[in-house]
C-alpha cells in the first residue's frame, strides 16, 4: 500500500516538472484525484500503525504485570506470622517454606493445639495455633480421707482432715492413750495403759484392756506387740515386709520406713506421683531450673536437663547457615562448582529423651519429604559401628524412611545416629539431606 502511494506522487511529480510528456500525463483533475487516493492511501497506514503501536502496548504491559506479580510472589514465598502463644513461647523465626516453628508453655500451664506447625508450599501452616491452658492440679482429686486439695504452679498441696497426715493424706496420725484406771480383778471392761517401756520414734506404748481379769493390748497402725515386751509396740518396717508382695512392691524406685508407715522416695530429677508410689520426671527447661545460656537450647531428659548448641557444619567447597534452631541449609552454589553441588543440601538436628531399657523394636523417628523433585528417594543409615548396633532405617511409604531401633540401650548414655535422604531423578542425585538425631538415655526406667 505504501509503495503504491509513493509512485503516485512520483509520477504527479515528474509530469510537474516535464510537461513535454504532453499526453502521456494525467489533467489537473486526474491528478487532484490522485492526490485524494494517495491520502487516503497514508490515512488507512497510518491507522494501521497507530493499532499496532497499541497492540505492542498492551503486550509490553503485561508481561511488565507478569514480572511483578513473578516478583511479588517469589519476594513473599513465606508463610504468615505466628504468635507465640500467651503464657508460652515460640521457637524458631523462619517463615520459609518446609521450615518449623516449635511452641512451649510456661510452668503450670499445657499446650493444647499442636506443639510443632511446618510452612508448606501452599504458604499455610500445619496443624492448628497452640494455646496454653492453666493445668489444674487439683482435677484428679489426689487428696485422700477428706482432705482439701489446693492448686500450685506446677504442683499441688493437700489440706489434710482431723485424725491423717501425709503428702495426700494417706496417713492415720497416731494417738497415744496414757491413762492408768485402778480396776479391781473382777471388773469386766475397763480401759487401762500399762506402764511401758523406754518409747521412741520406733517404739509406742499399747493400748490394754483388762477383761475379766485377763489383759488385751493392741498397737496403733503401722505397730505391733514386742515379743520381748507385750505392754510395748515396735514399728512394722513395711519396705522389708511388703518388698515383694502379690501387687508387686510397695515403692517403683525406692521405699523408705518411717515411723508407723513409710514412704516411697525418687532419684534427682524426679517427684513422686499422686499415687505416692512411682516417679515423674522433672521438667527443668520448663520450669526454668536450668543454666543453659541464650545461645543454648534446653533440651529436658528423663532425670535432668541437656543444654545443646546447634551449629552450622563447616565443609569444604560449601557454606551453610542456619535457617531455623534446628536446621542449617547450604546457600546457592557456583554453576561450575560441581563439589559445592555433592554436597549435602541441609542438616536438620533432633533430640530426643528415652528411659533404659526401651523394649525393640520400636520406631524411633520419622523423616519425611515435604515435596518431591526426582522420581527416587533413597533412605541410608549412617554412622559408625555403635549406631549399626542399636539402629537401622526402614521404608514406611513413597516418600518416609523411618529410624528403627533394634536392640534395648541400658542408661545412661547418648546416642548418635545420622538419617541421609537422597533425591534422584534418573539416578543423577539432586540432593542430600542429613537429619541427625540424638538420644539421651536416662538410668532409671519408670
Amino acid at each position: 500500500m505504501f509503495a503504491s502511494a509513493v509512485n503516485l506522487i512520483a509520477l504527479v511529480y515528474v509530469c510537474s516538472l516535464h510537461p513535454a510528456f504532453g499526453q502521456d500525463c494525467p489533467n489537473r483533475q486526474e491528478i487532484q484525484g490522485m492526490l485524494k487516493q494517495v491520502q487516503k492511501l497514508l490515512s488507512a497506514h497510518e491507522a494501521s500503525c497507530l493499532q499496532s503501536l497499541r497492540n505492542l502496548r498492551k503486550k509490553i504491559n503485561l508481561l511488565q504485570s507478569g514480572t511483578g506479580k513473578q516478583t511479588a510472589k517469589s519476594t513473599n514465598s513465606t508463610c504468615p506470622k505466628l504468635d507465640a502463644p500467651i503464657n508460652g513461647r515460640k521457637l524458631g523465626k523462619s517463615h520459609g517454606v518446609g521450615h518449623e516453628v516449635h511452641f512451649l508453655c510456661d510452668p503450670g500451664y499445657e499446650i493444647v493445639g499442636s506443639e510443632s506447625r511446618v510452612c508448606q508450599e501452599s504458604l499455610t501452616w500445619t496443624g492448628q495455633q497452640p494455646t496454653c491452658r492453666d493445668f489444674n492440679e487439683c482435677a484428679s482429686s489426689p487428696c485422700l480421707n477428706g482432705g482439701t486439695c489446693v492448686d500450685e504452679v506446677n504442683q499441688f498441696s493437700c489440706v489434710c482432715a482431723k485424725g491423717w497426715a501425709g503428702e495426700t493424706c494417706q496417713s492415720p496420725v497416731p494417738t497415744f492413750f496414757i491413762t492408768t484406771t485402778n480396776t479391781s480383778a473382777g471388773s469386766t471392761l475397763a480401759a487401762s495403759t500399762l506402764p511401758a517401756a523406754t518409747t521412741g520414734a520406733y517404739v509406742r506404748p499399747s493400748r490394754c484392756t483388762i477383761v475379766q481379769g485377763t489383759t488385751h493390748c493392741t498397737c496403733e497402725p503401722g505397730y505391733t506387740i514386742s515379743g520381748r515386751d507385750s505392754y510395748s509396740c515396735t514399728d512394722i518396717d513395711e519396705c522389708e515386709l511388703f518388698h515383694n508382695g502379690p501387687a508387686g512392691k510397695l515403692c517403683l524406685h525406692k521405699c523408705v520406713n518411717t515411723p508407723g508407715g513409710y514412704r516411697c522416695s525418687c532419684p534427682a530429677g524426679y517427684n513422686v506421683t499422686r499415687d505416692g508410689r512411682s516417679c515423674k520426671d522433672i521438667d527443668e527447661c520448663a520450669t526454668r531450673q536450668n543454666n543453659c545460656t541464650n545461645d543454648q537450647m534446653c533440651v529436658n531428659t528423663y532425670g535432668g536437663f541437656q543444654c545443646v548448641r546447634v551449629d552450622c557444619p563447616k565443609i569444604p567447597h560449601a557454606t551453610y547457615v542456619k535457617t531455623s534452631p534446628m536446621r542449617c541449609e547450604r546457600t546457592p552454589c557456583p554453576l561450575d562448582n560441581k563439589a559445592c553441588s555433592q554436597t549435602p543440601t541441609s542438616f536438620s538436628y533432633h533430640y530426643l529423651a528415652v528411659v533404659s531399657n526401651l523394649s525393640a523394636p520400636r520406631v524411633m523417628f520419622r523423616v519425611s519429604a515435604l515435596r518431591q523433585l526426582g522420581d527416587t528417594l533413597r533412605f541410608t543409615l549412617l554412622g559408625g559401628r555403635q549406631a549399626r548396633r542399636h539402629f537401622t532405617v526402614q521404608r514406611s511409604d513413597r516418600q518416609t524412611g523411618q529410624l528403627m531401633l533394634v536392640s534395648p540401650v541400658q542408661g545412661p548414655t547418648t546416642l548418635e545416629a545420622e538419617v541421609e535422604m537422597s533425591e534422584l531423578e534418573r539416578r543423577v542425585q539432586l540432593g542430600r539431606y542429613i537429619t541427625k538425631i540424638t538420644m539421651f538415655v536416662s538410668q532409671y526406667e519408670f
